[in-house]
């Protein structure tokens, strides 16, 4: 596994290779302080399987960042890492192609799970970012809209759980395995799930499983 580490942080570089090596012990972690040295070291020949990206970086920051990222090196995933854990920037990252978004105060178990999930095909979005949370200045989850139900989005209970399991970012596979279904059947789901929200993408229908409440 390689990976890559944008960020000027010195200590998020020692506590990120950490976490990925206790994943994987041979895992190849390189470092850059910025957007730009990262995008050189990319290109360099280096075939990543994941980039770790911060936002508030020198230079080049940002959605921009990520979206240069995303143009550039389309098969390469990224997670952006997160000092703030705010709605608006997740919205923005995930809509702007981030395969997953973790904030730096996450757990490693936390961290090691979100790689896990991103490397086999998913996308990682913080629960406590999209679920309730009764402490003190954590964000509410949207309740549903009134008359939002089922029937009115023309979800059977089946496509009801595809819908909270893509809110939790889980890939096709992985929704399988969980409901014990085989792959076309998931597409055919997933295809309705789209229909149902008026969405074109994955990232879009897992925003819109938090906002009417099934994330």
């Amino acid at each position: 596994m390689k990976v890559l580490v944008v960020d000027d942080h010195p200590l998020i570089h020692e506590a990120v290779a950490n976490v990925l090596r206790r994943l994987e012990p041979d895992a190849q972690v390189g470092v850059a302080h910025d957007c730009e040295s990262g995008l050189e070291i990319a290109a360099s020949g280096n075939e990543l399987d994941l980039v770790l990206l911060d936002l508030n970086l020198p230079g080049l920051s940002g959605v921009q960042a990520l979206k240069t990222w995303r143009r550039r090196f389309p098969a390469v995933p990224v997670i952006v890492l997160s000092a703030t854990s705010d709605r608006p920037t997740l919205v923005s990252a995930l809509t702007a192609g981030a395969a997953g978004f973790i904030t730096k105060s996450s757990s490693s178990e936390v961290m090691q799970n979100a790689v896990r999930l991103v490397l086999g095909g998913g996308k990682y979005i913080p629960p406590e970012i999209l679920s309730d949370d009764e402490q003190p200045g954590r964000r509410q989850r949207v309740p549903l809209e009134p008359g939002v139900s089922l029937e009115s989005l023309g979800l059977t209970a089946r496509q009801a759980e595809g819908l909270r399991l893509i809110g939790k970012g889980a890939s096709n596979k992985s929704i399988c395995r969980e409901l014990g279904l085989a792959e076309r059947t998931v597409k055919a789901h997933v295809s309705a799930i789209f229909r149902a929200l008026n969405v074109s993408s994955r990232t879009q229908a897992a925003i819109e499983a938090a906002r009417l409440g099934f994330a």
